[in-house]
């Protein structure tokens, strides 16, 4: 996880948003400049760090601390244009010849009047490891005595013994040296993965590869703003797609002062948190992520919906709505975590993360048919919502197992109010489409079969043996007989009903027969919240509120 401060915002062409920020990798600040556009959000190390033993500080003498080179009163290092360097990530060890891995060396080096070695270095005694030639800027002295490697120690300068230097001592050497250096060097291909660290935003997670496009069928997707962690002039940059990632606010870090987004990647195991000075400044930046993330989002479910219109997703045949939520059950007391939700013409399917492939998207990891779940409980408990408050629904599902409730929470009111919308014109509308439902049960002893409509109300049919007449007469083995209907009410007869949570059902219709007593044989409550939506869906085409 990454955290960051914001410490300003500027305007930028082409950008949405841009701004310094802090970033926490490790337990430790780093500046970073942030600029977002419509499809990433890009974090570039700023080199300032002048009391950080590990990230960048560039100096005169050309000699940086794990940083990018810059020159003096030189346009071709100037902050406007690139500057090309070798990391652990190009010289890497197999490419250094075996002869030379391991024993010492005495390389020459006449610095230059702009540019001075042209090298960066890590380590130092106080981070238990020698001085480490972490970077060499091409074209520069180092460079071009091509004799020196990323991952060479420097045992000493023109004598001066750096076995046991730290990191500023071995700074102020290299900058007393004068222009011819004789640097003493071994290389280490043990330090390689310390000097490959690079600068504090190459060690932000991120799902990688690159995501594939959630399009059934199609080929995998690579976002033009992903390559790996390059180098600009102001350092490693870590460019993070936002195409179906999830921004939010205080769900994975506590947030008492309400200035903290977070950006979740689309396999939901990243999370970068920023920080801002001030809550309107981090309502910016949310409104501005927000946004992005939600034209994305919309893109995606085209592509999804154009590429499952034949073959449907999980049992279902179309989508109606799909996006992010923070969710947790009732049972758990764990913090939110971020939950894609799929609306179809009769589900609610839950996923941990993006589907990446046809399989995954037929596989959620929870489905719940719309006709057998409630919405309970939306938006804020009374009035309009302030800043920091949650805005939160649930729904409760009746299963054959009981009920199964979920607490979900929007992140603005028109997601809160589109997502509610879906899910009860949803329930309606596969209540229309249904129709009906069967179940079996026991009545007065006999099997029988419940049939809820939703146009002609109850049924409870008793299905004559086979050779049986209407009457209980004889009849031929194979001649056709039809089921009886033992009762028979529509819904407005309905005066009450109830169940006891394990497996019986009571109805009153106010009829002759007093309460009605059915054995599902398993929990009722798929039945009672059906009942539920189907009198909801008539309710609602009657232009009431249901």
């Amino acid at each position: 996880m990454a955290v960051v401060i914001a410490t300003g915002v500027s305007g930028a062409t082409g950008v949405l948003k841009s701004g310094f920020l802090e970033v926490l990798v490790r337990q430790r600040w780093h500046k970073v400049l942030a600029n977002l556009n419509g499809e990433a959000l890009t974090l570039s190390c700023e080199e300032t760090g002048a009391n950080d033993n590990v990230t960048d500080n560039v100096n005169s003498n050309g000699v940086t601390n794990g940083g990018s080179y810059q020159g003096n009163n030189n346009n071709t290092n100037s902050n406007n244009s690139p500057q090309l360097v070798r990391t652990a990530f190009t010289d890497l060890p197999e490419r250094v010849p075996e002869a030379i891995a391991n024993r010492k060396r005495c390389v020459k080096v006449a610095k230059q009047e702009v540019g001075g070695l042209g090298i960066s270095i890590k380590g130092g005694k106080e981070n238990k490891m020698p001085i480490l030639i972490s970077k060499i800027f091409k074209g520069l002295a180092a460079d071009q005595t091509q004799a020196l490697y990323v991952g060479d120690a420097i045992l000493s300068v023109n004598g001066v013994n750096l076995r046991d230097a730290t990191h500023d001592e071995a700074v102020q050497v290299l900058k007393r040296a004068g222009k011819e250096v004789t640097l003493e060097v071994k290389y280490m291909r043990e330090a390689t993965p310390y000097v490959k660290k690079g600068s504090p935003v190459s060690e932000i997670g991120w799902e990688t590869p690159p995501p594939e496009s959630p399009r059934l069928g199609s080929p995998p997707f690579t976002p033009c703003c992903e390559p790996p962690p390059s180098l600009s002039l102001q350092g490693d940059r870590r460019c993070i797609p936002l195409k179906m990632g999830y921004v939010t606010r205080a769900m994975t870090t506590p947030d008492p002062e309400n200035r903290q987004l977070e950006l979740h990647s689309p396999d939901a195991r990243h999370t970068v948190v920023l920080r801002c000075p001030d809550q309107p400044s981090a309502l910016a930046w949310f409104s501005a992520m927000h946004s992005a993330t939600s034209a994305l989002a919309q893109q995606v479910l085209a592509e999804v919906i154009q590429n499952t219109a034949r073959t449907g997703i999980a049992g279902s045949k179309e989508i109606r709505h799909m996006g992010w939520l923070a969710g947790k059950t009732e049972s758990e007391k764990q913090c939110w975590k971020p939950v894609l939700v799929v609306v179809t013409e009769k589900d609610l399917l839950l996923y941990d993360s993006l589907p990446r492939g046809k399989e995954a998207w037929h596989s959620p990891a929870h489905t719940y048919p719309l006709l057998a779940t409630r919405l309970v409980h939306s938006g804020p408990e009374r009035g309009s919502p302030r800043p920091g408050t949650e805005l939160s629904f649930a729904t409760r599902t009746g299963t054959r197992l009981g009920i199964e409730a979920h607490l979900f929470r929007a992140e603005t009111t028109k997601d809160l109010s589109l997502w509610t919308r879906h899910i009860v014109t949803g329930c309606h509308t596969s209540a229309e489409m249904i129709k009906e439902v069967t179940t079996s049960c026991l009545y007065q002893g006999k099997e029988c079969r419940l049939v809820v409509h939703y146009e002609q109300g109850f049924s409870v049919l008793s299905e004559p043996h086979q050779g049986e007449g209407e009457n209980g007469e004889a009849r031929g083995v194979h001649t056709p007989t039809r089921p009886r209907v033992l009762l028979s009410y529509p819904y407005e007869k309905l005066k009450m009903s109830s169940d006891d949570g394990v497996r019986m059902l009571f109805l009153d219709f106010g009829g002759k027969e007093g309460e009605i007593q059915l054995d599902l044989h398993s929990c009722p409550k798929p039945i009672v919240f059906i009942l539920h939506s189907f009198l909801s869906a008539k309710i609602s085409r009657l232009g009431l509120v249901a």
